[in-house]
């Protein structure tokens, strides 16, 4: 069956009649033309790998770099 809604500050309220019981498992499709959200990746694509020269474990060490505590043990 199919059920049609909007989506209303981040919740999806149905069109009535619609009535799901509490706890029903729904899958939510987009409607055809309308716009996806981007992702992290797409949304930051330009910055990712403009800067040269990083430490290779700086995602891991972060906090080393940044505050000077100690590096993870690998």
């Amino acid at each position: 069956m199919t059920y049609r809604g909007r989506v209303k500050n981040g919740v999806i309220v149905l069109e009535p009649p619609a009535r799901l019981p509490e706890g029903a498992e729904v899958e939510v499709v987009s409607a055809p033309g309308e716009p996806a959200i981007p992702t992290l990746a797409e949304r930051y694509k330009d910055f990712i790998g403009a800067i040269d020269g990083l430490p290779a474990d700086l995602a891991e060490n972060h906090d080393h770099y940044i505050y000077g505590t100690r590096k993870r043990e690998p």
